[in-house]
């Protein structure tokens, strides 16, 4: 190589990281353009009228609210509280729902035992079982977890089931052939290659989990965000609705992500297509 090539080569290296960064940030601000834009509209709106206060508040006073929010840790102990509900009707439900889905993946008599009757429960109207449950259970605490636990069993099972029943025969054929026993096939072969539908069906348990926690906090609840929210409606603040259904969804985003995080590492192994 020649030495003018050198030096060519040497100039234009360090032209190429920024205009690279400089594509990045132009594809950023295309991106947030239209999300700023309708923010912008928004305050106009509400402070010109158009958009009364009660109908919507404008986006600095929801960002006012969240300030107040945070700084007084009102919403910082209702989150937690809210947080512990999730946690453990999931932490329920996942025992359960994986009990259930093992009897009836590895068993047709425990397919024909379990799956008819979770097919029959998971088509029931859950705002509908409100009422029973109140009156199973009353109106504290374990209402609202037996309602989080029966809506968030039904995603859990019927992944790992189909996971599980999705195992290719000659992974189990060749497990065999090595002379694993029958416990020895479900631990080292079912169980990991059903491991990736697990972790959907987690996924899928947690976006359910926020989704009837908006609709069970709505019952008698004394903390949480539904509690912030119902005093929110009774004073007609409708910056603090916004402020709790954002950080429902942010709380939503978060733990999805982790998820995401433990299939990351749990499924190193998987082979992909996809290019980084």
């Amino acid at each position: 190589m020649s030495a003018f090539t050198s030096a060519t080569v040497a100039t234009d290296a360090p032209r190429a990281a920024p205009s690279a960064l400089a594509a990045l940030l132009l594809s950023a601000l295309k991106r947030a353009a239209t999300p700023l834009l309708l923010l912008a509209a928004w305050e106009i709106a509400s402070r010109s009228g158009l958009l009364p206060e009660r109908i919507l508040a404008a986006p600095s006073q929801i960002a006012a609210a969240l300030a107040d929010l945070v700084v007084s840790g009102e919403m910082g102990r209702n989150v937690l509280v809210s947080l512990g509900r999730v946690a453990t009707g999931l932490a329920v439900s996942l025992s359960l729902g994986t009990a259930l889905a093992l009897v009836a993946g590895l068993s047709r008599r425990g397919e024909a035992a379990v799956d008819s009757t979770m097919q029959m429960a998971r088509t029931l109207p859950f705002l509908g079982l409100v009422p029973l449950f109140i009156l199973w259970f009353g109106i504290g605490e374990l209402t609202k977890i037996a309602l989080i636990a029966f809506a968030t069993t039904f995603p859990m099972y019927l992944t790992l089931y189909s996971g599980i029943r999705g195992i290719d025969a000659k992974l189990v054929e060749a497990a065999r052939l090595f002379g694993l026993s029958y416990p020895q096939l479900i631990v080292h072969v079912i169980l990991p290659g059903a491991l990736p539908s697990f972790l959907i069906g987690l996924r899928y348990s947690l976006g359910v989990g926020w989704l009837s926690l908006v609709a069970v906090e709505q019952i008698n609840a004394s903390a949480g965000l539904g509690y912030l929210i119902n005093n929110a409606r009774d004073f007609m603040r409708t910056d603090v609705i916004v402020v709790c259904l954002l950080v429902y969804s942010l709380l939503g985003l978060a733990t999805d992500l982790l998820v995401r995080l433990i299939e990351h590492y749990a499924l190193a192994w998987r082979p992909t297509f996809i290019k980084d």
